[in-house]
C-alpha cells in the first residue's frame, strides 16, 4: 500500500513539473522544475524496485541541472535567467504533435495485447538484470572504461598539483613539520 501511494505522488509530482517546464517564463525556474521532476522520475525507479537506476538517475539530473544553472547566472545575457521569457516555439505545431504522440500511445495502451499470464518470478538482483538490459555484451567495455576514467581523473589531478605532501621537507623527512606558509607545529 506505501509503495503504491508513494508511487502516485511521485508520478503527480513528475508530472506536475513537467508541465511547469513549459508554463514558468523563464530558464532558471524552468531549470528547477524540471529538476524536480527528473527527481521524482527517478524516486518512481526505486519504488518499482530498481532503487540503483533510481538514485543514478537523481545523481545524474541533479547534477545536470545544477551545472546548467551556474552557467545560465554566470553567462545568460538577462540577469540570471530571470527575465520573463516563453518557453514555448511553434505553439499550434507543437500542440499538433504532442497531441498526436498522446493519442497514439493511449491507443496503444488498449491496443497491445497484455499478458495475462501469472507474473514471472522477480529476479534475485534487479541491478544485474538492468546492467545486463541496457549493456548487453558491452559490460565489461563499460566497467573497464569506467576505471580507465578513473584513473585519468586521479592522474590528471596528481600531475596539477604543483607540490605533493612531502616535498616541502626535500630529502630530510626526519624532522618534524614546520611548514613555511606559518601554520607549522615546530613554531
Amino acid at each position: 500500500m506505501t509503495d503504491t501511494v508513494l508511487l502516485v505522488v511521485l508520478g503527480v509530482l513528475a508530472l506536475t513539473g513537467g508541465v511547469l517546464v513549459f508554463t514558468l517564463n523563464s530558464m532558471a525556474r524552468v531549470t528547477f522544475a524540471l529538476l524536480a521532476s527528473l527527481v521524482c522520475v527517478g524516486g518512481v525507479a526505486a519504488v518499482l524496485g530498481l532503487p540503483y537506476l533510481g538514485v543514478v538517475i537523481v545523481l545524474m539530473m541533479v547534477m545536470e541541472m545544477l551545472i546548467m544553472a551556474v552557467f545560465m547566472i554566470a553567462y545568460m545575457m538577462n540577469p540570471a535567467g530571470l527575465m520573463p521569457m516563453s518557453m514555448l516555439h511553434n505553439k499550434r505545431g507543437s500542440l499538433v504533435v504532442s497531441g498526436a504522440v498522446f493519442a497514439a500511445l493511449v491507443t496503444g495502451i488498449f491496443l497491445v495485447p497484455w499478458p495475462e499470464d501469472a507474473p514471472a518470478a522477480r529476479p534475485e538482483d534487479s541491478t544485474v538484470q538492468v546492467g545486463t538490459e541496457l549493456m548487453g555484451d558491452q559490460m565489461l567495455t563499460m566497467v573497464t572504461l569506467g576505471f580507465v576514467l578513473l584513473a585519468t581523473m586521479v592522474g590528471a589531478t596528481v600531475l596539477a598539483t604543483h607540490r605533493g605532501r612531502y616535498d616541502r621537507f626535500g630529502d630530510d623527512l626526519d624532522r618534524p613539520a614546520d611548514d613555511p606558509t606559518g601554520g607549522g607545529v615546530g613554531r
